[in-house]
């Protein structure tokens, strides 16, 4: 689908309210042989330092269709404006290969929001690069799969006490009914979607052996919903890691691409074996292949090699 199509899709459901949720739904196409392939990379707004440019040879590999950013866009204090250079040294002038120059469907993260948070959100920074779009909470639709953004940050306690750091809270308060508001579009959202996958996204992990580890805020509010509503795959960054947790009572997998610059080697924590499927300190990203019996996982690192792959299948014909 040409790239043109594509952003004339997403500005017209970005100022045409849907009716489906509350959620801003935007719609992409699949291939002309029902496929999707895209990259997933999270906390990379480093000016380009720490390996962050190989992802181009493995996008044109698979023909992807986009790359979701899982959050932590610049750092190490988000963007200082809609007119900070940091954009463009960070986003524009690094992912410059052929095969990223596709939309880029992009969440928060906790240094984002230490920033002009609202800056991010910006249409403004559509016009400097047309590949942006960033929301704090939309849908993808595809004809075989919904992806969910979840702006996780305003969920962590500790960012609203700390004192290290501020924060850009503009818009999501007062935050108890943000966030009550949020689970209920996003629960309204899942329950209606008659989508064959169903993936969530969202910028701090549900369950990871990383530096952060499990986001308690999210197992007690977000993992419930997820749960109910037949969630396929949780999708993140924040730990600066690659790693693939599966689960004890839900067939929910739960997928880190963290490592889209600056990793972590070594900073891990003793983590169920029986659910630790891969867990990689390094630098890398994931790449996701979907058709409508299958979804493909797999996870690269900074030379494009793949470390783990996983993959999972749907009876065409059972129920969704």
């Amino acid at each position: 689908m040409p790239l043109v199509v594509v952003l004339f899709s997403i500005i017209f459901f970005f100022t045409i309210p849907s009716c489906f949720s509350q959620l801003t739904r935007l719609e992409h196409q699949v291939k002309d042989d029902g496929s999707l392939s895209l990259l997933v990379v999270g906390d990379w707004g480093r000016r380009g330092h720490f390996n962050q440019t190989i992802m181009g040879r493995i996008g044109k590999e698979l023909d992807i269709d986009f790359v979701v950013s899982t959050g932590d866009n610049f750092y190490d204090d988000g963007l200082k404006g809609p007119h900070d250079p940091a954009f463009e040294e960070s986003f524009t002038e690094v992912y410059t290969a052929d095969s990223l120059q596709k939309p880029w469907y992009t969440i928060l993260g906790n240094h984002d929001y230490r920033g002009d948070a609202v800056a991010q959100l910006n249409p403004f920074l559509r016009k400097v690069d047309s590949r942006w779009l960033c929301l704090r909470n939309f849908m993808v639709d595809t004809e075989i799969a919904t992806f969910f953004f979840v702006d996780t940050t305003p969920f962590v306690d500790k960012y609203y006490t700390e004192e290290s750091h501020t924060y850009d809270w503009r818009g999501v308060s007062p935050r108890k009914a943000y966030l009550a508001n949020l689970l209920k579009d996003l629960e309204t959202a899942l329950r209606e979607s008659s989508s064959r996958w169903k993936i969530v996204v969202g910028h701090h992990a549900i369950r990871s052996a990383g530096h952060h580890g499990d986001t308690e805020e999210l197992i007690q509010h977000l993992l419930p919903i997820l749960k109910a509503n037949n969630v396929d795959l949780y999708v993140n960054g924040h730990d600066h890691c690659l790693e693939h947790i599966s689960s004890h009572d839900s067939p929910i997998q739960y997928l880190t691409s963290g490592a889209g610059s600056k990793a972590w080697r070594g900073d891990t924590k003793k983590y169920d074996e029986r659910v630790m499927k891969f867990f990689y300190d390094g630098q890398g990203f994931m790449s996701m292949q979907l058709t409508n019996a299958n979804v493909e996982v797999l996870f690269h690192d900074v030379l494009g090699q793949v470390l783990h792959r996983w993959k999972v299948s749907k009876d065409l014909h059972s129920s969704m």
